[in-house]
């Protein structure tokens, strides 16, 4: 699974936040490792106290799913957005299945 890190001009990219950013996103969608091949993450600062994160995950063999977290801090926006991306992936993976057995 690849993971690729994206900030705005207002988030400072810096190689630590990439690599902190990137473990938290490996470690919430580890499980899954083997069906996803790449994902994306878009950090943003919507300025006032609020951050957003964006992750678009590429699931071998199917479209593109993302999902968005706005919080008052980077980190909880990319926890919050790491959580619902497992949650997504999990639904999707288990529809594909029901419908493989039915």
């Amino acid at each position: 699974m690849q993971v690729q890190i994206n900030s705005d001009n207002a988030t400072a990219g810096s190689e630590q936040l990439s690599h902190e950013v990137g473990a938290r996103i490996e470690a919430s969608l580890s499980r899954f490792s083997h069906q996803i091949t790449r994902v994306e993450v878009h950090l943003s600062d919507l300025g006032g106290d609020q951050s957003r994160c964006v992750i678009e995950a590429r699931l071998e063999g199917l479209r593109p799913i993302s999902v968005s977290n706005k919080a008052g801090t980077l980190a909880q926006a990319v926890d919050g957005c790491a959580t619902k991306m497992a949650t997504r992936v999990e639904s999707t993976l288990g529809r594909l299945q029901n419908r493989a057995t039915h």
